[in-house]
């Protein structure tokens, strides 16, 4: 079974080199001393020199050979025995080594297997955790969002209100303004009337003055009456204007309570904005968290199958006795 790289005979040679220093041959101690080859070609090289010291040992002495030749062969034979017996002794702490390491690597490996089923467990516990933190972190999400539509038509409502009192406090100015225009236009027009009177009276004069003065008197009088309704009217007038005014100013005051409730409300909707952006950010990290956790178990069930794997397909060294 030559492969490229490291022949039987160099390992067939290390083998005898530590022989003779009294070392037990192994993979390892092989590699050592020859400083190169794969474990697997040194393996195969090691079984079959394993191989060919058993076939060779039994091997019976050709029957015609000289008594004197015997007598020293199987003095040989004598030592060969022994030595036979020592590589037997050999081959069974060797063989008693390679047992006890396969029955530690297999101890390791249940080992190891076993510490990857409790980390399975822990992660499918945690992966549970985080599902179930999830679907809280879910719903209160949808609940936020349903506060955060509430909370929006509830501002549009009140859009809608200020724009209403808006509009009626611009026709309470518009009204305000077309009364003053009105009563300005109520003075003017007496004093025309007024004017246009006393013209007419001082044309006549020269013919009547008698009648000049009753006239002046009647228009003085009529000027007076006219005052004195203008006075009321105007005395109405401000009334009016002061009862608008208050409600003007009370549609102020309203209008003011209504804009710090909408800025508190703009608040609230910024919180619930901001409590909502936390809240994705806290799902994606939650994904991110179990797309971790899946991906460490997927590799964790890999190992254990490839141990698995290992341990089913690992070959039991032979027994020498």
């Amino acid at each position: 079974m030559a492969r490229n790289g490291v022949q039987y005979q160099d390992v067939q040679r290390a083998i005898e080199t530590l022989i003779q220093r009294g070392d037990t041959p192994s993979v390892q101690r092989i590699r050592e001393v020859l400083g190169t080859g794969s474990f697997t070609t040194i393996s195969d090289h090691l079984r079959e020199w394993r191989t060919r010291r058993e076939e060779n040992r039994d091997t019976p002495l050709p029957q015609a050979i000289p008594e004197r030749l015997q007598e020293a062969l199987y003095g040989l034979w004598q030592q060969a025995q022994e030595e036979a017996h020592e590589a037997l002794s050999f081959y069974r702490r060797q063989a008693d080594e390679d047992i006890q390491q396969c029955r530690e690597e297999t101890r390791i490996a249940q080992r190891l297997a076993e510490d990857a089923e409790q980390r399975l467990q822990a992660l499918g516990e945690r992966f549970d955790a985080n599902e179930a933190r999830l679907e809280e972190k879910t719903t209160a999400l949808a609940r936020q969002e349903s506060e955060l539509a509430q909370l929006r038509s509830q501002c549009e409502d009140r859009e809608q209100r200020l724009a209403m009192r808006d509009a009626q406090i611009e026709a309470l100015s518009e009204e305000r303004e077309r009364q003053e225009r009105e009563h300005q236009q109520t003075i003017e027009q007496a004093e025309q009337n007024h004017r246009k009177r006393l013209a007419q009276e001082e044309s006549r004069h020269e013919t009547a003055e008698n009648r000049l003065m009753q006239l002046l008197d009647s228009a003085r009088h009529e000027k007076q009456e006219a005052e004195k309704q203008s006075r009321r009217r105007q005395e109405q007038l401000e009334e009016r204007i002061e009862k608008m005014t208050a409600q003007v100013e009370e549609q102020r005051r309203a209008l003011q309570e209504e804009e710090r409730k909408t800025r508190e409300l703009s608040s609230q909707i910024k919180q619930s904005e901001k409590a909502l952006q936390e809240s994705h950010a806290r799902e994606e990290r939650l994904s991110g968290e179990i797309t971790e956790n899946e991906q460490e178990m997927t590799r964790l069930r890999t190992e254990i199958r490839v141990l698995q794997e290992r341990l089913s397909r690992a070959p039991m060294p032979p027994f020498v006795y």
